[in-house]
Order: C-alpha cells, then sequence, then structure tokens
C-alpha cells in the first residue's frame, strides 16, 4: 500500500477550503504591572488579549495564511476590546459567538514578570467564563469542512465540563470532514493533574496528525523513557500521529535563552534539527511557545518541507521572545530575514536602515 505522506495531503487541500487554519479556544484578558514590578506592589495594569490557539493562528495569519479563531466571548466592552485584537492580527472571527447572558464573563490572568532568582508568575481567574459554555451547535453548520486544519490544546482539555466535550467533539468532526489535526499539550499544571491530562490527551491521540510536545511533558506526565528520538518516534507507533515536534530551551537566566527544536516524520522515520538561537534577550517568553507552532503550521500550509517549517518555527519563537505582550507581531518578511542571517552565521548590521 502507498503511504500518502503529510506533505502531499497539505498540498493537495491548498486553495480548496476557504480557511488554511482554525483555532478553538479561549481567548483571555492577560492583566500585566508595569515592568518588573511585582502584582502585590504596582498600581496599574496593562491590558492585553491572551490565549494559545489565538496566539498560533494570529501566527498563521501574520505570516500570510489565512486563519479563523472559535470561542466564545462575552457581549460587552471588555468583550469587544478582545474580538477587536482578534482582527488585529488579521484573524477571521466569523466563528466568535458572543454571549449575551447577564453574567457572562472573560476569563483574566494576571502575569507578573520575574528576574533572577525570582520566578514569572501567572494567576488565573477563568471560572465560569463565556467560553465554557460554547457548544458545537452554536457554530456555522459548514464549519467543519471549511479548513484545512483544526488546531487546538490541552489548555481547552483541562478546563473540563462542556468546554472539554466540546474540544473533543470537535476533534472529532474535523477529522471526519478531512480536516488535518493539530494539537499541543501546553501542559499548565495549575488546571489539571498530570494523572488527568495523561488520561484524557491519551484519548484523543489517535485523531492527531501533528502533535506538539515538551521532552518534560513527554518523561513525567506521559512516563515516556530512553532517549528523546525513541521518546519522539513512539507517539507514531502508538497512537498514530504523523510529525511529532519537540521544543528545546535552555534557560540560561529569566532574560538569556537558547533555543531550538527537533522534528520527526513517521512518513519518513527521520528527524529534523538545526542550530540553537543562542542569547536571545527575553523581552517577554508568553507566547513563544505557540508562535513556534504557529510557525511550523504556517510553514506547512505555505508549501515547506519538514526542515523548512522547523526552521519558521524557532525563528518565529526566537523573535516572539523580544515582544511585549503574547501575540506575534513578526511578518514574513522579518521571519525569513532572521532565518537568513541565523542560518549564515555572518556578521550582522546593528540594525535595519
Amino acid at each position: 500500500i502507498l503511504t500518502v505522506k503529510l506533505l502531499n495531503e497539505f498540498a493537495a487541500t491548498d486553495g480548496k477550503r476557504p480557511f488554511d487554519a482554525l483555532g478553538l479556544g479561549e481567548v483571555m484578558l492577560r492583566l500585566s504591572p508595569s515592568g518588573k514590578e511585582r502584582i502585590n506592589q504596582g498600581q496599574t495594569f496593562e491590558k492585553t488579549a491572551g490565549g494559545s490557539e489565538l496566539n498560533v493562528v494570529s501566527g498563521i495569519s501574520i505570516l500570510g495564511r489565512r486563519s479563523g479563531m472559535i470561542t466564545k466571548l462575552p457581549a460587552t466592552g471588555i468583550g469587544e476590546f478582545i474580538n477587536h485584537s482578534i482582527r488585529f492580527c488579521g484573524v477571521s472571527d466569523d466563528c466568535v459567538i458572543l454571549d449575551r447572558r447577564k453574567d457572562s464573563r472573560l476569563g483574566v490572568y494576571y502575569y507578573e514578570s520575574g528576574a533572577f532568582p525570582r520566578k514569572s508568575t501567572v494567576i488565573y481567574d477563568r471560572t465560569g467564563s463565556a467560553f465554557t459554555t460554547l457548544i458545537p451547535e452554536e457554530l456555522p453548520k459548514d464549519i467543519f469542512s471549511s479548513t484545512r486544519l483544526f488546531h487546538t490544546s490541552g489548555i481547552t482539555l483541562a478546563l473540563g465540563g462542556t468546554a472539554r466535550d466540546t474540544a473533543i467533539q470537535m476533534i472529532r468532526s474535523f477529522k471526519d470532514a478531512g480536516a488535518l489535526i493539530s494539537f499541543d499539550v501546553n501542559y499548565r499544571a495549575n488546571l489539571w493533574t498530570e494523572e488527568e491530562a495523561r488520561s484524557t490527551i491519551t484519548s484523543i491521540l489517535p485523531y492527531v496528525d501533528i502533535f506538539f510536545v515538551s521532552e518534560e511533558s513527554s518523561r513525567r506526565m506521559f512516563g515516556k523513557t530512553g532517549t528523546l528520538q525513541d521518546i519522539m518516534r513512539s507517539y507514531t507507533q502508538e497512537f498514530g500521529a504523523r510529525l511529532v515536534c519537540t521544543t528545546q530551551r535552555e534557560v540560561i537566566t529569566p532574560n538569556r535563552h537558547n533555543f531550538t527544536s527537533v522534528i520527526y516524520s513517521s512518513d519518513e522515520d527521520a528527524f529534523y534539527t538545526e542550530k540553537p538561537y543562542r542569547g536571545i534577550e527575553i523581552v517577554d517568553r508568553l507566547g513563544s511557545g505557540d508562535a513556534y507552532v504557529g510557525g511550523v503550521l504556517f510553514a506547512l500550509l505555505d508549501g515547506c518541507d519538514y526542515s523548512g517549517a522547523l526552521r519558521y518555527g524557532n525563528a518565529c519563537s526566537a523573535v516572539k521572545n523580544t515582544v511585549l505582550g503574547d501575540l506575534p507581531a513578526s511578518d514574513r518578511a522579518e521571519i525569513e530575514h532572521t532565518i537568513f542571517s541565523h542560518q549564515s552565521g555572518a556578521a550582522q548590521s546593528e540594525m535595519n536602515r
């Protein structure tokens, strides 16, 4: 039997559906004290939009492919602010549902930026948000056949209840309609236990084509042993994942990181990696993992091979670390210039002018 490779499946669907990618997830209000102030010190907070899946589809859109966000927001001024943030990155809000209940609320999280040896801190205030009431019946009937790729993450599954049921149902429905499924483990210990995460994620892994998982989550949450290559290959053997992507971040200090990644293709039984980006100056780490996912998915949707997808992912993540807020802000030209500079190793000018 001739195996149809994942890259061929991406190519075959190009231009055939309205969206290249749709993401499902909660979009929250992020509140951060200025600079390195602590939450218990500062008097003011800076507000931005934040959400793992939004970060991913925003990156895909900014780089040049059509994406949309599936979420639910309160029909209030703060919900309108979040919706403006979605559209600002060129992401479609066709699948954004407005919740008009009087007690509808938006999830909030507070982010305190750390400085060695004090760690950065996230505090969630998201219980009972509008998103947790979203059900598939609220969405357009043709949504499942409207996209080449569907993406969600462990954060959405971790919300439990209706949100988890909706995510699992949508993963199955998009898969049945011919979309490729992308999933990022994105484990958050303050949302659920490792045991619950392992059980839930394992149940949906047979539907997943492109799997993003850290080495730490593989070893701790999934209980994997052996080399990283053994671990990555095991997801394809046990669950049928087509592509497994693992980032490798070396934290020198909270403000200096090295970063690269490894991609494993089961179609080719081949691993891809590249030299790390060294000494990345960290302005805001939040969203850098999502930027990696967005870069990889964009490249695959745009016709790149796996080594090209790895280069895009690494560059998008490295640059996002230097940008305030959760959302990416780098277009294709900047990312390709970053890739060229990294690959060439030649001396670079101090600024673009």
